[in-house]
């Protein structure tokens, strides 16, 4: 089952790092961001991670929850997490199972050949459980800030 715009997100569930549970229902009540990204320690990956790791305390002051999302073991994540001490969790998800619900699995070109990728998306769901926004192949340069503000104007409709 797809996510959709305006709908609740599909059950899944999920574990991140610190052992924490992730789930369609784990946190009602909170807005979370699930941002979706290609690969621990890679350019991009990194300076989108840290950008949220810069703005986090402005997330949670909105009422947010983030976690990273990608296909990565949890001792890559474990490794990354700490290396860029990151306030947030990342959730590993080595089956794939959230990057197919999500959407997130596209066919790219790498080096003139066709490989299964992750398209960088960050994925906004309200305190209710449904999906609120979506940004799919973005760009990593000010898009931390634009989810910032949607999630602050969010907490202002709520």
């Amino acid at each position: 089952m797809a996510v959709v715009v305006n709908k609740p997100i599909p059950e899944f569930e999920s574990v991140a790092t610190s052992g924490v549970k992730v789930s369609h229902q784990s946190h009602l009540g909170q807005t979370l961001v699930l941002y979706f990204y290609p690969k621990d320690n890679t350019p991009g990956c990194t300076t989108e991670a840290m950008q949220f790791r810069d703005k986090y305390k402005d997330f949670v002051k909105a009422g947010a929850e983030v976690f990273g999302v990608s296909r990565d073991n949890m001792k890559s994540h474990d490794d990354f997490k700490a290396k860029l001490e990151l306030p947030f969790e990342l959730i590993a998800d080595t089956e794939e199972k959230m990057c197919h619900m999500f959407g997130v699995v596209k066919n790219k070109i790498m080096y003139g050949k066709k490989v299964k990728g992750i398209e960088r998306s960050t994925f906004l769901i309200g305190p209710d459980g449904v999906l609120r926004q979506e940004w799919r192949g973005l760009k990593v340069p000010g898009h931390v800030e634009e989810v910032l503000k949607a999630v602050k104007s969010l907490k202002k409709a709520a």
